[in-house]
């Protein structure tokens, strides 16, 4: 169990502070007692440049968590690496496959992890841990491995396939969520939730039986979600009972009021810079 946790905001759409920067992207900073993690890298445009300005020593990081393999997420692993201290690297292998997005009269576009194949991932991480199932990142941190899609109504958000022709749907089996124990319950970082964030609470719910939920931070994609999907996915928010939630990134700006509506009181806003703590 960690007593102390303190969760940092390095990578985002929003930013409110002048000497910060924004892009399509998601990375935070976390502090779990003696660990340090970094969890996602963002697009790679702003990690190396908010960390400095935020006094984040993202150099000492002992292990990097990918959530999925979209540019997004892993646009700065590359960087992130190519240090002295060689952290860890927790990654699913399907977060290696070739990905792309499907346009309206366009090309289809490459989404995927830019810049580092398997291999050369295993020369530039002290060690590569490939999480197919729930992995214990250090104790008290937990990594949720592949995720069920046990429910109908969620979908992985979006129009995103294995090949440029956009033949072959991406699953993204590589999708998980970071689960933390506290002592006041859970908290949960999320990558892109392309699994659903209810079905990542279910399993979540699974893996740790009756811990209550204490935050919920990161990506849900739901910035496309249908009426229905949405309305069922607030009603299971509602029986996992959540005390905080932070919507970033693909949550979307409609689906954010949504949460801020039906849970108020609960839901702050994240942007680059902000810090969660979460002690004993």
């Amino acid at each position: 169990m960690i007593s102390q946790l303190t969760i940092t905001v390095l990578s985002d759409n929003v930013v409110r502070e002048p000497d910060l920067l924004g892009e399509w992207g998601w990375s935070v900073w976390i502090e779990a007692d003696q660990h340090r993690i970094l969890f996602d890298t963002g697009a790679g445009r702003v990690l190396e440049h908010n960390a400095r300005h935020l006094h984040v020593p993202v150099e000492t990081a002992e292990a990097i968590i990918l959530s999925h393999g979209h540019y997004d997420h892993t646009g700065g692993l590359v960087a992130a690496l190519s240090r002295d201290q060689r952290p860890e690297l927790w990654v699913h292998p399907a977060a290696f496959e070739p990905k792309f997005s499907r346009r309206e009269n366009a090309p289809a576009r490459a989404i995927g992890l830019p810049g580092l194949n398997p291999e050369g991932a295993r020369m530039r991480a002290r060690q590569v841990h490939w999480t197919t199932t729930p992995a214990e990142v250090r104790p008290g941190i937990w990594l949720t491995g592949e995720i069920p899609r046990r429910n109908t109504f969620e979908d992985v958000g979006g129009p995103f396939f294995l090949d440029e022709a956009c033949r072959r749907p991406d699953p993204l089996v590589d999708d998980q969520a970071l689960c933390i124990e506290t002592a006041h319950g859970l908290v949960v970082v999320l990558g892109c939730c392309h699994a659903g964030v209810v079905n990542t609470l279910e399993h979540i719910r699974q893996l740790r039986p009756g811990a209550p939920m204490r935050a919920l931070i990161g990506g849900m994609h739901l910035v496309r979600a249908t009426p229905e999907r949405m309305e069922r996915t607030l009603q299971a928010l509602a029986a996992f009972d959540p005390q905080l939630i932070v919507p970033s990134h693909c949550t979307g700006w409609g689906p954010t009021t949504e949460l801020a509506q039906r849970f108020p009181g609960r839901v702050q806003e994240s942007a680059v810079g902000k810090r969660f703590s979460f002690g004993s």
